[in-house]
């Protein structure tokens, strides 16, 4: 069965996926592992982000984290500063 996620896009992430947000419909469960590869295979930019991590409910989570049914992912891309 799919279920809806919903991506919220920060800095370059935003570029690459064409806007601040986008949804995708993934299998039921579904891991962050397998949102990742998704986005790898339809975004190829993506894969050049050696450090793009994954928050869910304001904390950072792993590629094996099961995301609920109309889950929120917010995608931190790498950032540098001074």
């Amino acid at each position: 069965m799919a279920t809806p996620i919903h991506l919220i896009c920060y800095g370059i992430t935003r570029d690459i996926l064409g806007g601040p947000t986008r949804t995708l419909s993934v299998e039921d469960p579904a891991t962050v592992g397998q949102v990742r590869s998704l986005l790898t295979t339809l975004y190829p930019q993506l894969g050049d982000l050696t450090s793009l991590r994954f928050a869910f409910n304001e904390t950072y989570v792993s590629d094996g984290f099961e995301l609920p049914s109309g889950a929120e992912l917010v995608l931190i891309p790498p950032v540098s500063g001074g």
